[in-house]
């Protein structure tokens, strides 16, 4: 009755709905990596909110080369880890990175290098401040000075972002748009971590015209949607494959033949009722 499945045709047939199951299959597992990949960054975004700091140097390796180089980027598993720092900041090579949202507003986060006893750097994000009064969002805005003295520093491990163009120096200070931290370096007079910290707490206080950089989590359930959207595809591709091939034997075992239209002109017409 299944003997047709053994004909090229239909051979074919089944080698393709292998291979598409296969690939829905290795999509789905892709997208469940991800899903947990995610959700270890939101577990890590969680438990930095209540952890106590830890010293920049457990979480961010010291940068080895010259004035102008980046050092190593923080471990995927180490982002996110609340630390502190104490340094001095230089604001002469203050970052104005632009276009960041905030509450529905376009402005600015700005960046301060906090040069450290040996001489290296850490990039501090100190929060966000919009555009200038009446200006257009691409107006640098008056930025709060830097405390001087020595300042000591509280926040989050932030790896390099990728992408965005390159970096200008306007008015006095640096501009971009991404925080990318190996093209940032080479703006700087001295060797720079590979990742930033995104203020939580300073000593002296952080001027209160900054506003807080929210940290938003991941989607991770937006991928876990799509580990069960691949998953269902294969398994739907098996079925109708095996549904398709139910109904040629059927059909050619005579089982589903069509049935005779009927005739209702040639039925005979009830008499009414007297």
């Amino acid at each position: 009755m299944y003997r047709f499945l053994l004909t090229p045709r239909w051979l074919g047939w089944l080698a393709l709905t292998l291979v598409a199951a296969a690939v829905m299959v290795f999509l789905g597992n892709w997208q469940l990596d991800r899903y947990r990949g995610r959700t270890a960054i939101n577990d890590r975004i969680d438990a930095g909110a209540t952890m106590a700091p830890a010293p920049l140097r457990d979480a961010m390796p010291a940068p080895t080369g010259g004035p102008g180089t980046a050092g190593p980027a923080p471990a995927d598993d180490l982002t996110w880890t609340r630390v502190t720092v104490t340094g001095r900041y230089d604001p002469a090579n203050l970052v104005l990175v632009r276009g960041r949202t905030v509450d529905n507003t376009v402005g600015f986060e700005v960046l301060t290098p906090l040069v450290l006893t040996d001489g290296t750097a850490v990039l501090v994000d100190r929060g966000w401040i919009p555009p200038a009064p009446g200006a257009g969002a691409t107006t640098q805005p008056q930025v709060p000075a830097a405390p001087g003295g020595e300042v000591t520093v509280t926040g989050r491990v932030v790896s390099s972002e990728s992408g965005g163009g390159g970096v200008d120096r306007r008015d006095g200070k640096l501009e971009t748009r991404r925080i990318g931290i190996p093209r940032l370096a080479k703006q700087l007079p001295y060797a720079v971590h590979g990742g930033y910290v995104l203020l939580d707490q300073q000593t002296p206080a952080a001027d209160p015209a900054f506003q807080a950089v929210p940290i938003g989590h991941t989607n991770n359930w937006q991928n876990f949607g799509y580990v069960v959207q691949w998953w269902l595809f294969a398994g739907m591709s098996l079925v109708g494959y095996g549904w398709v091939a139910r109904r040629e034997a059927r059909r050619a075992a005579g089982l589903d033949r069509p049935r005779q239209p009927v005739d209702r002109a040639a039925e005979p017409t009830p008499s009414a009722s007297v």
